[in-house]
């Protein structure tokens, strides 16, 4: 079901609801206060009987006679019954009781408080009265013709008034859930027109504080992402097209021209070491494309390691990689809480990777030494950050430099294919921390990493 058509449900059912209840209580107390008030009415015309009858004509025959019926009958389907205290019948007249017997009624007056009672469509009541020592029952019995209609008016005005409160309810709610829904309903539209070719395109974020507002807004930052990547993507291939295409192209054209030319073994030898060469240069850029598809990978063994272990080998492997470069190792202040400290939480091997390769980058795009240090951030972040003095790079080139593939233009003649600082980031992300490169033309390149440091290893 539609959140429209749910909530247009939901509403009418609610006030629906309301309203019902409302009419139920005004129809409960209606109906209360008619009876109340005809239950009144005839207890005043009980008393005012029996003091007529009783007290003034003291139940005398001769003068009873002389009261017409008119004088006493005032209320529809009235009966005034006079019973002595055996129950038996002194004076009655109007529409007879029957066919209960009276005493069914006349037992249920026992002191001096108003007896109710429900007769077959009529409503009566009786009442103890004392005159002269003796006690006499008055039943008085009639019919609220006049409430009566007064309260089928009542109902007839409520299930009118009802089933029109439901349509103006069910209107209602329909052109509410259309205002509440029409933002959403734009986002949609908005949507719909955004595909793989124009995702430049963006969602109207109207007052940037509703809720919609904010879903718009959410709606935006997936799209850069994804806009980003579907670049990134587009740059990848780009790059790797390019990066297979050379070297394929250029094996292809060795053995085309050893195959041509080449008459004698020293010649074929050539032929075949420069393609050898070309082969490994595939290779190692087919390894670096599946370690960047493994650093995608969040599933590794994470245990505890020590930090400096992973930079120390990794310097040795940087060290033996470039003989004759210096390579500096110092370490900031230690937290004094802190009783094992360097030690986080991941991969011994990828974490030695990320050090090897920002130092490798380091030692192959600088010719003086590089410096790196060991520390804390804060009490709870490690922090290790190496530095060259290279050639640096620009702004433009810092916003490219962690797409796969890409070569700035001091690396361009520099061996190695673009995969190493993206291969970084991802392992460095994939242990939860952070990798940011700071640098200016001249002023060489600073890679500073943030790793959340583990407090208690026991």
């Amino acid at each position: 079901m539609l959140i429209r058509n749910k909530l247009l449900l939901r509403f009418t059912l609610l006030v629906v609801g309301i309203q019902l209840a409302l009419s139920a209580f005004i129809y409960y107390f209606s109906s209360f206060s008619r009876e109340q008030r005809y239950y009144h009415r005839l207890e005043g015309k009980a008393v005012l009987a029996a003091r007529l009858l009783i007290r003034r004509a003291n139940l005398d025959t001769a003068v009873l006679r002389t009261f017409r019926r008119a004088d006493l009958l005032t209320m529809h389907q009235e009966y005034i019954g006079i019973y002595d205290e055996q129950n038996q019948l002194v004076y009655g007249l109007g529409k007879s009781l029957r066919p209960l017997p009276d005493s069914v009624y006349l037992n249920q007056i026992r002191s001096t408080r108003p007896a109710h009672f429900q007769l077959d469509g009529r409503e009566g009541v009786g009442i103890l009265y004392q005159h002269q020592g003796r006690s006499y029952r008055v039943l008085l019995v009639g019919q609220d013709v006049f409430g009566a209609r007064e309260f089928a008016k009542l109902r007839l005005l409520l299930l009118v008034g009802n089933l029109g409160a439901l349509v103006l309810i069910i209107l209602a709610g329909w052109y509410f859930t259309d205002q509440a829904l029409r933002p959403i309903a734009r986002v949609v539209r908005q949507v719909k027109r955004i595909t793989a070719s124009n995702l430049s395109r963006r969602v109207a974020e109207g007052n940037r504080r509703d809720e919609i507002a904010q879903l718009a807004i959410t709606f935006n930052e997936m799209l850069s992402g994804l806009e980003q990547a579907f670049e990134s993507q587009k740059s990848f291939l780009s790059h790797a097209s390019h990066e297979l295409r050379t070297p394929l192209a250029n094996l292809l054209g060795t053995l085309e021209t050893s195959l041509a030319y080449d008459h004698d073994l020293s010649e074929a030898r050539q032929s075949t070491a420069s393609a050898m060469e070309e082969i490994r240069r595939l290779i190692a850029l087919t390894n670096d494309l599946l370690a960047l598809a493994k650093a995608d990978d969040t599933a590794f063994r994470r245990e505890p390691v020590r930090l400096d272990e992973c930079v120390t080998q990794a310097l040795t492997l940087c060290k033996t990689k470039y003989p004759t470069r210096t390579i500096r190792l110092d370490f900031d202040d230690l937290p004094e809480e802190v009783e094992d400290p360097f030690m986080v939480l991941g991969n011994a091997q990828l974490l030695t990777t990320v050090v090897f390769n920002l130092l490798d980058n380091a030692c192959k795009y600088s010719a003086g030494a590089v410096s790196s240090t060991l520390g804390y951030a804060d009490s709870a972040t490690l922090r290790l950050t190496i530095t060259d003095a290279g050639k640096g790079m620009s702004s433009a080139e810092l916003t490219h430099v962690f797409e796969p593939l890409y070569r700035g233009e001091s690396g361009r003649h520099m061996p190695g294919h673009g995969l190493g600082l993206p291969i970084t980031r991802k392992i460095v992300q994939r242990h939860g921390g952070q990798l940011t490169l700071a640098s200016e033309p001249g002023a060489g390149t600073t890679a500073t990493v943030l790793l959340a440091a583990v407090q208690d290893v026991g």
